[in-house]
């Protein structure tokens, strides 16, 4: 049984002896670096960066699903890369709306 399901695996026509498996598993890395960025204090965070990662998550997401064979590896990989991207923006966002909203209330008690 386990074989079996190994050797359709292997023989996929997106599996492990296609660049249609390795390439989506090497992207992984980039999911797994966001992931390791939640430490990171948000100010670090670069907006734009975070911005590229959601729109290729979203991108490639809806790419994987339209090809055939459908990649899963693709698109798990590409909603990872977007959730991680939505979550680091709404932590930079929202740093920089408290940062602005703590300036300016400093602003208005020095007049």
């Amino acid at each position: 049984m386990a074989s079996s399901k190994l050797k359709a695996l292997w023989n996929h026509p997106a599996g492990p002896k296609t660049v249609f498996f390795w390439a989506p598993t090497a992207k992984w890395g980039i999911s797994m670096a966001n992931i390791a960025d939640f430490s990171k204090p948000p100010e670090s965070l670069s907006c734009p960066q975070q911005v590229a990662v959601l729109c290729t998550g979203i991108i490639w997401s809806r790419y994987s699903m339209a090809v055939t064979p459908k990649n899963w590896n693709l698109f798990g990989n590409s909603i990872a890369m977007a959730g991680t991207g939505l979550y680091q923006l709404t932590r930079k966002i929202k740093f920089e709306y408290d940062h602005f909203s703590e300036t300016k209330a400093a602003d208005e008690g020095k007049e």
